[in-house]
């Protein structure tokens, strides 16, 4: 449904999207992470025809965004971070008036905003004045919108702002009615809990470029895999961390206390080698204990490292800040 191949986007200097690729299928919920600045609003615009990519391609339900863009944006449905509408207008109203510019006839019009209204609980909301709308609200007019034309596919833009635990329950719910009933649903947060509890699968990006993927099972079991490892030894034992860090380059050794010592990688730590290792020292060792990690550790260990080897390469009036 949603193709995108080596795509990248630069800002003079500045690149904000760096060789991206990633595929989006029927009925499946993608879910962007990464911190401001991380290049998500910037790939959502390019596959919205907002703006060209500086290289690659992207294709939206068949149809190549460059070459048939008209084409493929019949087939977007797009909400952008902070919706706005008229002030003056009514609910019902801009609902007719956007299905018309999306070509729907008058009829068609009316009763394709009409059912937006009460898919979305909006009906009661129908004559009142865009500008009067709470956050939650102006938010599922935002989604009706998106949606008047039927897409095949769904790209929104940081949805969840602003709306209180209800409201993000029940967005929630809606967007997995949609991906069952067979669209594909592209969002992004910088918000981990959103991702996680919403999201078939998750791309993480930092400073333009995909640092990891996979869904929840995948990504929590390499977390795991990653945690740390808590050794406690017969205490005195003066040499065994120097020793660690000279036989185990890679691993980081922090001594916590006479005896206790933690191991932890970004990688799989090599256990059974650790254990062999203490076994041929003679080391009295009392006890091993798994740190346990989770999604939110490896996030940041993952953001941590990227920032480590990342050079500053942003320079003033590049209007590319908040991308």
């Amino acid at each position: 449904m949603i193709r995108v191949n080596h795509l990248s986007k630069r800002f003079g200097p500045h690149t904000a999207v760096d060789d991206l690729s990633f595929v989006v299928g029927e009925g499946e919920i993608l879910g962007f992470l990464g911190p401001n600045g991380a290049g998500k609003t910037t790939t959502l615009r390019i596959l919205c025809g907002y703006q060209p990519p500086s290289a690659g391609d992207a294709s939206i339900n068949g149809h190549d965004l460059t070459r048939e863009s008209l084409e493929a944006r019949r087939h977007i449905g797009y909400l952008p971070e902070n919706f706005c509408a008229p002030p003056e207008l009514r609910v019902g109203e801009y609902l007719r008036y956007r299905a018309r510019l999306k070509g729907l006839g008058r009829r068609q019009a009316n009763l394709r905003a009409v059912e937006m209204m009460e898919k979305l609980e909006l009906t009661t909301r129908a004559r009142q004045l865009f500008s009067q709308l709470s956050k939650g609200f102006r938010q599922r007019v935002g989604l009706a919108d998106a949606l008047l034309a039927d897409p095949a596919c769904l790209l929104l833009d940081e949805p969840f702002g602003g709306l209180d635990p209800l409201q993000r329950q029940e967005f929630r719910s809606l967007l997995r009615k949609l991906a069952n009933q067979g669209k594909a649903v592209l969002f992004s947060s910088h918000v981990l809990p959103e991702v996680e509890e919403m999201a078939d699968r998750i791309l993480i990006l930092d400073q333009g470029k995909l640092v990891l993927s996979g869904d929840c099972v995948e990504l929590l079991q390499r977390a795991q895999r990653a945690c740390r490892l808590l050794i406690e030894v017969e205490p005195g034992t003066t040499s065994i961390r120097e020793d660690l860090v000279a036989d185990f380059p890679g691993i980081e050794v922090e001594q916590l206390g006479d005896g206790k010592i933690m191991l932890s990688s970004k990688q799989d730590l090599p256990r059974p080698k650790l254990f062999k290792w203490l076994a041929a020292r003679n080391e009295d060792v009392l006890s091993f204990a798994n740190q346990q990690a989770d999604l939110d550790s490896l996030f940041r260990s993952i953001l941590e490292s990227s920032n480590q080897s990342a050079t500053p390469s942003k320079p003033a009036g590049t209007g590319a800040d908040r991308q």
